[in-house]
């Protein structure tokens, strides 16, 4: 059985539709809290068993994990601005709920525990020219950032020897997903110009990697499918180390694919992230590469809105902050 914290969201729900399409037991927790019926309706006629539910709820963070032999723990208050939004929320469920969800899973010999991290732990590079790899040094400059390096050092450097963890560094994240969210920027820059509206960009030369919401998916089945010695205590960049845009790089993507809107650029001098990753680790040791890039991502967003999949692209389901 793999239990997915979270998983009727954005990378949960085609992450659990891809391990039940594979054969695997799936148990998702979610609490719904995007109004998600659909996505849960689909998910159990897909033959993912639900629980709804809270993380933070002990009942239900042992109900899931009755019978577990992997954990892959999505379910967070996502992004900077969701965090700043609501710190001791965010300190509830991305520090505390966790924890909690760790301990018990020890107590209930799990053996895997996947946990979803970011590349946002990098912050600002020295040198954002020279991509960084796992290795390099972890200097967050957000809560969100925060709290996923805190979490990450818990489960590399405790004592416990079960659950073997490993921790992905996900790539900022797009594309078209049962749960989507119009609040990342590629996702979010591409409605604004197919929506032929004005789009104001703010420091248009500050890099940041990408992947596709399935990419990410596949990499968390990859790790579940790799043997356990090889993956047990190791951290793994998730994207693609050609996957490196600049916001300027994302307009002249979508450019090319259609002409509508206007762009204004709003030039800023100090961000306090800026980086390039390097993803050849995932590559080497486990053989993961992406399938789809960022221009992909584009046209394949342009085409869901040309066909109207969504009903309103501005509703505030489609946003972690309202």
């Amino acid at each position: 059985m793999i239990v997915v914290t979270g998983g009727a969201g954005y990378i949960g729900a085609p992450l659990c539709l891809e391990l039940a399409a594979a054969g695997n037991r799936v148990r998702a927790l979610d609490s719904l809290l995007h109004d998600q019926q659909e996505i849960a309706e689909l998910l159990e006629q897909s033959g993912v068993e639900l629980v709804r539910g809270d993380v933070r709820d002990p009942a239900a963070r042992n109900q899931v994990l009755e019978g577990a032999q992997a954990v892959v723990h999505l379910a967070a208050i996502v992004g900077d601005p969701a965090c700043a939004r609501d710190p001791d929320l965010a300190h509830e469920v991305n520090i505390a709920a966790t924890r909690s969800l760790i301990a018990d899973a020890e107590h209930h010999h799990v053996e895997r525990f996947v946990f979803a991290s970011t590349c946002s732990n990098y912050g600002r590079m020295a040198d954002p020219g020279t991509p960084i790899d796992e290795t390099g040094a972890l200097a967050p400059v957000s809560l969100y950032a925060a709290q996923k390096v805190e979490i990450e050092r818990l489960l590399l450097t405790g004592e416990r020897s079960a659950p073997a963890a490993t921790c992905l560094r996900f790539a900022t994240i797009y594309g078209v997903a049962p749960r989507m969210r119009f609040d990342l920027t590629v996702n979010e820059f591409t409605r604004e110009l197919w929506a032929d509206r004005q789009l104001e960009v703010f420091g248009e030369q500050f890099w940041r990697p990408y992947v596709h919401v399935r990419d990410a998916g596949r990499a968390v089945r990859t790790v579940l499918e790799t043997p356990l010695e090889r993956v047990a205590g190791e951290v793994f960049n998730i994207g693609r180390s050609g996957e490196n845009y600049r916001k300027l790089d994302l307009v002249q993507e979508i450019r090319k694919l259609t002409n509508r809107g206007e762009v204004t650029f709003v030039r800023r001098d100090e961000d306090p992230r800026d980086y390039k990753v390097n993803f050849d680790k995932v590559a080497s040791i486990l053989g993961f590469t992406t399938e789809m890039t960022v221009p992909d991502g584009i046209a394949e967003l342009l085409a869901a809105l040309d066909a109207g999949d969504f009903a309103d692209p501005w509703d505030e389901r489609y946003r972690n902050v309202s």
